[in-house]
């Protein structure tokens, strides 16, 4: 599918006009109906990390599990959140606490040797989310490691025939969320079997506005 880059800052000039402005920062939202895929077949089922060329200054949200060096260096490189053992298993004796404290994080990793500890005490509240940690090494560059999963956006395919995922900000300008867009879209029509013929329609929406379809 050839996206017209000029046709989708036109529609995001229009939902950004006609949305009602809150006293909050709203995220942009694309959504993408797909059709003709048998979500039966695991072939056909998304789960991609993408890389935004345009994160804006509200970037994904990373948690770390981790101790000792990789804790203190995680701290020093903007890190949102850092649980230690000890807030391993304190978060495994309530699942529901757990859920709710972990909601607002967008990806995780895990200092090696916790991964074990993790996935015993929290595997079945991250598990099912696809939220399971990336394990790394206590020597790792976790510097760069967490800006670049700053800059990520998860889209996942699995009962449902809609790719979704949060593509910019509404302070953002709109070229720059049309070229992050653009990188969704390429990326998905390329793991999907037919490519753009299994894209149905595209739609832009803010948090607590309607659905804009872009015209293709």
């Amino acid at each position: 599918m050839s996206m017209d880059m000029k046709k989708i800052v036109a529609s995001l000039d229009e939902l950004k006009g006609k949305t009602q402005k809150r006293k909050f920062k709203q995220s942009i939202e694309l959504i993408m109906p797909l059709r003709d895929l048998d979500l039966k077949d695991p072939a056909n089922r998304i789960n991609e990390l993408i890389e935004l060329p345009n994160p804006g200054k509200n970037g994904a949200k990373v948690c770390i599990f981790a101790a000792g060096e990789l804790a203190v260096n995680a701290k020093r490189n903007d890190i949102d959140m850092i649980f230690g053992r000890e807030d391993i298993l304190e978060l495994g004796k309530d699942r529901k606490a757990a859920k709710k404290r972990l909601s607002g994080y967008d990806f995780f990793i895990s200092e090696a040797q916790l991964m074990p500890l993790v996935g015993r005490h929290l595997g079945q509240v991250l598990g099912p989310r696809g939220k399971m940690p990336t394990p790394v090494p206590p020597t790792v560059d976790v510097g760069d490691l967490i800006n670049r999963q700053k800059r990520m956006v998860r889209v996942r395919v699995r009962d449902q025939l809609n790719a979704q995922c949060k593509v910019g900000d509404e302070d953002m300008t709109s070229i720059e969320i049309a070229e992050n867009i653009s990188a969704v879209i390429s990326l998905i029509e390329r793991k999907l079997e037919k490519g753009s013929r299994n894209i149905k329609a595209i739609y832009i929406k803010m948090t607590m506005g309607p659905k804009l379809k872009i015209e293709t």
